[in-house]
């Protein structure tokens, strides 16, 4: 692309845009539209789909180009962003005018995934957020911002030692981006998320604790790590920053993440249970079934109630007796719906305020969204609820003068770019008022050029036009048949045309131009004003935005609720499961009314904890122990549930290992993801815990399979200190036999057998007792298996079973188990052995020396 020497001024700005901004795609404003030069114009042409050009720049010779037009360039920013890459965004920062041969340009916004504002680069319902991470020997120390709402929260892990260790933690926060230290970027880069390393010495706690007490936040609460969060968000801030974002204005809420605030769901029960992202395509998740949210805030605050439900039976309880009152208010529940529909996204608009990106438009929809918040005040404040009077508390603090201040100011339909002028209302300022009546005598002037001075021609196709290089001129057309006045200079010629101007146009179009330049720049002044304004009130207007939001997620679960007729759960701190008539929402809503078969769930935590499911596939176990726990989250989060009636001790955690996955890019097999997941249940889990487990061992070899399950039923049985709460479903109806185990008991799905037929019907209904088959060879065949696979299945099946009889089972329903023949040492040794003081892992050990004897 040449040398320096022969860069033309406008490719040099560009190239300095380039060296300050090295890992980024500079877009370079040149006129209307942004364009990419070089090897970065071949790269972003293939991504975008742009046609590559060119053009001469003097002695650089000829580089490639493309561009966009500006008024679309966050659609394609968003594009390349998608593909991985960082975009700078270098802007004219001054108005091309007639006689200006360089326009002043700077880079002014440098986008990266989890610093974006912008409102066309976001989902109004999924925040966006951005981590700091500090690692130090304990722990790490964590910040995790929304800049585009002003949230931050604060937190510290301990025995973290990599970024794999946390994706479980990033993910629940909806973290698009990672800030780490220099020396850090060795850890790990967990899949799907941005990481940025900047130097280690922009981690200062110093800076953390600035922005706190700038919050008006407490920053030292005795939380662990507390120094390494403060220099994460110092970290954080720092990106922030270089991404031209006013990151102390921008902040209006920081708050400490302490353990225990909320259930900390994984990424696995996460995913299992849908409740952000479907499994399968085309399907739906809970979010996606639930959310009826009016606003962006709402949208928002919801996903993360589902995400991050109660564990406080206090707070669960004021949300219910809010979402009830309004559940038995439809006149007021709608009223304040059609209100809430009507309010913009007050927390993406004053972020955007406080970091100055924002235009007219984003301001006075600021305006009349706190305008409109005493009115929803009022409508819930003669309530009952603590929690609605709080709410209304808040509302009742909109800063109603800034409202009037922003309505005074602004025209009543104001354009989105503050470039465009003309959006400060007449009479709102004075010294705007005279610069715009100075140039209203030469505005007229041109206005009536063209008529005048075809009068004064005789030219009748004599034009007036305008363009950026020459400002007005009298374009005349065609050959002349008189002659021009004498104070008609030509300008310019072009193919069939002449442009002349005269001094006295010169004269006027000055004026003009100068009262445009000085009432646009009046414009921004008073924007800017108003801007500063809006500074004033971030921490409140922050407040109003989340009362709102909490109002408008309040209302969805009642609107839920009355639709289809879901109860509100007790909950209290004991460690029952009670589910009466539970329903699975996501199966129901597939399924249409009438059509989900319920069932109930009913164990007292303590003489009764664990349900051993067994029964054939397609019969319904694993929606049962789905549904199970999706009932105790979403009444966590202090909504109704789809029962007839329910009751349960809060949960501090849900953790499930359902579903059968491998980790390629891990290197880990189905099985090896099972037992990690097993693992990490197992060293996570408390006595208040609900534990969810459908199929464990059925990704290895039958024998290996069978044996750690039963092996982690016990453990979880002779621990209670484990979990209180455990659904257990299987195909080794073998495991059935563990009902000598006290506080275990054997449930099954029903299945209806026609032996005539040899056809079953799946009856959707967990009873209790035990399975004692399996019924796959009749799955098979429903499900379209060829009949000679079928018939020869069976032909095998009878062949196993002959040689290995079974006794008969001691009671209807009740398993049957294998026989022991003969005097063989092996039958002496198991006889002998005494299964209920071996641990789980003497039980295995034992098992691997009887499986070497078999196959030496």
């Amino acid at each position: 692309m040449g040398g320096v020497g022969g860069e033309t001024p406008a490719l040099r700005q560009y190239r300095n845009a380039q060296r300050e901004h090295p890992d980024c795609l500079v877009l370079f404003r040149l006129g209307d539209f942004f364009e990419i030069f070089g090897d970065d114009a071949v790269e972003a042409s293939r991504l975008l789909g742009l046609t590559l050009t060119g053009r001469d720049f003097g002695a650089a010779g000829r580089i490639p180009m493309c561009g966009m037009p500006h008024h679309s360039v966050q659609t394609y920013a968003a594009k390349l962003l998608a593909a991985g890459r960082r975009v700078a965004i270098c802007d004219q920062v001054e108005t091309p005018r007639p006689g200006l041969k360089l326009v002043a340009r700077r880079v002014v916004r440098v986008l990266t995934p989890g610093t974006l504002v912008e409102d066309s680069l976001l989902d109004p319902k999924v925040p966006l957020r951005c981590a700091g991470l500090f690692f130090e020997p304990e722990g790490v120390g964590v910040a995790v911002v929304d800049f585009s709402s002003g949230e931050c929260n604060l937190g510290g892990l301990t025995g973290v030692g990599s970024l794999d260790e946390l994706t479980d933690y990033l993910e629940a926060w909806d973290v698009a981006e990672v800030v780490l230290p220099s020396r850090a970027t060795d850890i790990g880069s967990p899949v799907g998320l941005a990481v940025s390393a900047i130097p280690e010495a922009k981690f200062s706690a110093e800076e953390g604790r600035r922005l706190m007490e700038a919050c008006g936040a407490n920053p030292g609460d005795g939380v662990q790590l507390q120094q390494a969060a403060l220099r994460a968000l110092g970290g954080v801030a720092a990106h922030g920053f270089a991404g031209s974002l006013a990151v102390f204005r921008g902040l209006s809420q920081i708050n400490w993440i302490l353990p225990g605030q909320v259930m900390d769901l994984d990424a696995s029960t996460a995913r299992s249970l849908e409740i952000t992202e479907a499994n399968t395509a085309g399907g739906t998740s809970l979010l996606r079934l639930m959310d009826r949210t009016a606003t962006g805030p709402g949208g928002r605050m919801l996903r993360r109630w589902l995400r991050a439900p109660l564990v406080e039976v206090e707070e669960i309880r004021r949300r219910q007796e809010a979402v009830a009152e309004l559940l038995l208010a439809p006149i007021t529940r709608s009223d304040l719906r059609a209100q809430l529909k009507t309010c913009h996204d007050l927390e993406r608009l004053s972020a955007r305020c406080a970091h100055r990106l924002a235009g007219p438009r984003d301001l006075q929809q600021l305006g009349v969204t706190l305008g409109m918040l005493p009115k929803l005040a009022c409508t819930i404040q003669s309530t009952g609820s603590k929690l609605l009077g709080w709410l209304a508390r808040d509302l009742s603090a909109s800063p109603i003068e800034l409202v009037s201040e922003i309505a005074a100011a602004l025209v009543d339909d104001a354009p989105v770019d503050s470039r465009e002028g003309g959006f400060i209302r007449a009479g709102f300022d004075s010294e705007l008022d005279r610069i715009v009546a100075g140039g209203a005598e030469a505005r007229e002037f041109i206005s009536s050029l063209e008529a005048r001075e075809r009068a004064r021609t005789g030219i009748k196709g004599l034009k007036v036009g305008y363009n950026r290089v020459f400002g007005y001129y009298l374009e005349i057309r065609g050959t002349l048949t008189n002659p021009l006045p004498d104070d008609y200079i030509r300008r310019q010629t072009l193919v069939g045309a002449e442009r002349y101007v005269t001094e006295e146009i010169k004269e006027k179009e000055a004026v003009v131009l100068a009262a445009q330049d000085r009432s646009l720049e009046r414009e921004q002044q008073l924007l800017a004003g108003l801007l500063e304004r809006t500074d004033q009130w971030t921490t409140q207007i922050g407040r109003c935005a989340r009362a709102m939001a909490q109002l408008d997620c309040l209302a969805n679960l009642a609107e839920v609720g009355a639709d289809w007729d879901w109860v509100m759960p007790e909950i209290d701190d004991s460690r029952r499961l009670i589910l009466n008539k539970g329903r699975h929402p996501l199966v129901e809503a597939a399924l249409g009314p009438g059509q989900f078969v319920p069932n109930d769930v009913s164990m007292d935590g303590e003489a009764e904890r664990i349900w051993l499911i067994t029964g054939p596939n397609m019969a319904g176990k694993s929606t049962f122990l789905r549904q199970a726990a999706i009932i105790c989250l979403l009444g966590q989060t202090g909504g109704p549930v789809p029962c007839a009636s329910a009751s349960w001790g809060v949960v501090d955690q849900i953790f499930t290992r359902v579903g059968a996955q491998d980790d390629l890019a891990g290197g880990r097999s189905t099985f090896m993801v099972e037992m990690s997941e097993v693992a990490n249940i197992l060293q996570r889990a408390t006595p208040r815990s609900l534990l969810v487990f459908d199929e464990v061992g059925r990704g290895t070899s039958t024998y290996d399979g069978l044996s750690l399950a039963q092996a982690l039923l016990e453990y979880l049985h002779d621990t209670p200190g484990v979990a209180a709460r455990i659904l257990f479903s299987t195909h080794y109806h073998e495991l059935t036999v563990l009902d000598r185990l006290p506080a275990l008991r054997n449930h099954r799905a029903e299945v209806l057998e026609d032996p005539a037929v040899g056809s079953i019907t799946f009856l959707h209904t967990i009873v209790p007792g035990g399975a004692d088959r399996s019924y796959g060879i009749h799955v098979a065949q429903l499900a379209g298996v060829p009949a000679e696979v079928v018939s020869r299945a069976k032909e095998i099946l009878t062949e196993l079973e002959s040689a290995r009889p079974l006794e008969v089972p001691r009671e209807a329903g009740q398993q049957l188990t294998l026989p022991l023949a003969g005097d063989h040492p092996f039958v002496e040794e198991l006889r002998a052995i005494r299964v209920d003081t071996m641990t789980p892992l003497e039980a295995l050990q034992k098992l691997a020396d009887w499986q070497r004897q078999a196959h030496p």
